[in-house]
């Protein structure tokens, strides 16, 4: 198999146009998660039991901004992955947080023989977990995503790691927490590298996202061979109250 850090350092320096990750919950969609994906027009969301994340085109026109209101219902909130244009007047912005997108570039990716694979049954503990950490969003069918991969002590689930986004060629590491009983015991660097040795061998790339203030985490991160790749945004707008149009949402796949 190439080497995946060389791999993606042409693959970056080699990209004329918008990349693939430039916006992933579209490529993702569209691409290896088509099986989440519901659809209105140009504009597509996972379940709101999977993911939060809705994705609009590059360049999202009026008819897109009524499609992904219609989607999301009336007055409902619609989160926004690496969106820097404007909304329209009648849509409220609800928040906008600064983050960065980072990408393997001499990741050492290894298995852990202390990692185990999480299921269905798992995920009260995972909510718990992820309750007292905030790593992110995690819904009841996040767990269908991808791999998550958890730590236990005394049978107490204490740290996990999973895969979120899934662009072609690509996967997103995410819901990275340790209890915090348990942080500075290297947990969280053994799950990623864990994680990350699952993608490698699919012959994918892992990357991730994370604040651009959560500065131990990119410290973190840049440690274990991830590098900066952009710059993004995570926020969220709320859909008007009234939406006009009747056509229904369908599945892409």
């Amino acid at each position: 198999m190439a080497d995946s850090a060389a791999a993606t350092s042409q693959a970056l320096a080699g990209s004329a146009g918008p990349h693939i990750l430039d916006n992933p919950a579209l490529a993702a969609l569209t691409g290896p998660h088509a099986r989440f994906a519901e659809r209105r027009g140009r504009v597509l969301r996972y379940p709101v039991d999977v993911s939060p994340w809705l994705a609009l085109p590059d360049e999202p026109d009026a008819r897109d901004w009524a499609d992904a209101a219609a989607l999301a219902g009336p007055g409902a909130e619609v989160p926004l992955l690496g969106f820097s244009g404007e909304a329209p007047e009648d849509w409220e912005i609800t928040f906008r947080v600064e983050g960065v997108q980072l990408v393997d570039d001499g990741l050492v990716a290894e298995p852990d023989a202390e990692a185990v694979p999480l299921g269905p049954a798992d995920v009260p503990e995972m909510f718990d977990l992820v309750a007292r950490t905030q790593p992110g969003p995690f819904l009841p069918r996040t767990i269908e995503l991808g791999t998550y991969l958890g730590i236990r002590r005394d049978g107490a689930l204490i740290a996990m790691a999973g895969e979120r986004l899934h662009p072609p060629g690509w996967t997103e590491i995410s819901a990275v927490c340790t209890d915090p009983a348990h942080r500075g015991e290297g947990l969280a660097t053994r799950l990623i590298r864990a994680v990350a040795h699952g993608i490698r061998e699919r012959g994918e790339t892992p990357f991730l996202h994370t604040g651009a203030q959560n500065t131990n985490a990119i410290r973190l991160y840049e440690s274990l061979g991830f590098r900066l790749r952009r710059r993004t945004a995570f926020g969220a707008a709320r859909a008007p109250e009234h939406l006009a149009g009747d056509r229904a949402a369908v599945p892409l796949a």
